[in-house]
């Protein structure tokens, strides 16, 4: 919500500059949208294959909705569910696992301890998977800025065009107003686009996608530990060596 907040805030007060400026409809060229839109959406496309174009949109959506959970909390629980498995069996896992519907990645971590993986063969199945998802959100990432990137050269182009439109007909008062606008609206359209919707869009899914690497290695860490049938003390050590200062586990103390 604060991210569609945040950009609902930004527009709405350019909205309310415009409305004090004179009618919005000034700030309206249909030829200066297409030229922005189209031609960013376009070169963006080009930048990237087929294959990525048809992961991206529901990476982008999951960084986008993307809820950030309490570390330590986490932590804490992991711990729990150590204890309960080093004092009752592995075979707790699968009833602690259904716990863990919204997160596929630790729901399958436990799945893989209960049917008796190596704890090696896990670490290598869910390291890939860690690879594969960080390599499709880092290409989600990459779009918004390549996006961002392109927004203001296409606005430079519609600039461009206007004067072009301007300069060949100042024969016509009548269409150096219009083309003026083109030049004028497609540069504003760019700048929009890019600075108020995009690059703060990639600055958050690049935030979310380093949280949830650093959530999937947390799992990773609990899941081989329990695996290995360690002591949970030693767990917590090894989580509070992942955590910052201020995220620390005081499980036992």
């Amino acid at each position: 919500m604060i991210t569609l907040l945040g950009i609902v805030i930004g527009l709405g007060l350019v909205g309310i500059a415009m409305l004090y400026g004179g009618s919005p409809m000034d700030f309206v060229n249909l030829q200066s949208i297409l030229i922005v839109l189209g031609g960013t959406l376009a070169i963006t496309i080009v930048s990237f294959s087929l294959k990525d174009l048809m992961q991206i949109p529901a990476a982008l959506w999951r960084l986008m909705v993307y809820t950030p959970h309490d570390p330590q909390e986490i932590g804490v629980t992991m711990i729990q569910i150590a204890e309960t498995a080093r004092a009752k069996g592995i075979m707790t896992l699968e009833q602690a696992s259904k716990a863990f519907d919204d997160e596929p990645f630790l729901q399958k971590g436990l799945e893989l301890t209960v049917d008796g993986a190596k704890t090696d063969d896990i670490e290598s199945i869910l390291r890939q998977e860690i690879y594969s998802t960080s390599s499709i959100q880092t290409k989600s990432v990459d779009l918004l800025r390549r996006a961002a990137e392109v927004a203001p050269a296409m606005g430079l182009i519609g600039t461009l065009v206007g004067l072009v439109q301007m300069l060949g007909h100042l024969s016509d008062p009548g269409t150096i107003g219009p083309a003026m606008a083109v030049a004028l609206l497609t540069t504003f359209y760019g700048a929009i686009l890019a600075h108020m919707i995009l690059i703060p869009l990639s600055t958050k899914a690049e935030r979310n996608s380093h949280n949830e690497s650093t959530l999937s290695l947390l799992y990773l860490t609990c899941v081989l530990s329990i695996g290995r049938k360690e002591n949970p003390r030693r767990l917590e050590m090894q989580l509070n060596a992942m955590l910052p200062q201020k995220n620390r586990i005081r499980y036992y103390d």
